[in-house]
């Protein structure tokens, strides 16, 4: 849990400098927003990597964290400002996994 919650402030801070100083900046909420999402994904993705999940609780709590995401954006800023969020989660949700199924025990943990 503890490392889960080091990635999530790790890839949080390294995309938000990303965004906002490289590529770009859209006011630095909307960046410190995108950037919680890339790393609420890699948090959770960590987290989620355990045998003690079945593949029906991946998705069911990765589907929760896309909800808390869009929820968050709606209140902060508007739809159009939101969905970004929710294809950055599940890119880095995504090739977290396709990366560990490379790897014979199908996990990045170990």
């Amino acid at each position: 849990m503890q490392r889960a919650i080091l990635y999530f402030f790790a890839g949080t801070a390294i995309s938000f400098l990303l965004n906002h100083f490289l590529l770009g900046s859209q006011g630095w909420e909307l960046d410190l927003y995108y950037g919680a999402a890339f790393g609420a994904a890699w948090g959770m993705a960590y987290f989620l990597d355990d045998l003690k999940f079945t593949l029906a609780q991946k998705l069911g709590i990765s589907f929760v964290g896309i909800a808390v995401l869009v929820g968050i954006g709606l209140i902060f800023f508007n739809v159009e400002k939101a969905v970004p969020s929710v294809i950055k989660f599940s890119m880095v949700f995504v090739a977290y996994y396709l990366v560990a199924s490379f790897r014979s025990s199908k996990s990045l943990r170990n």
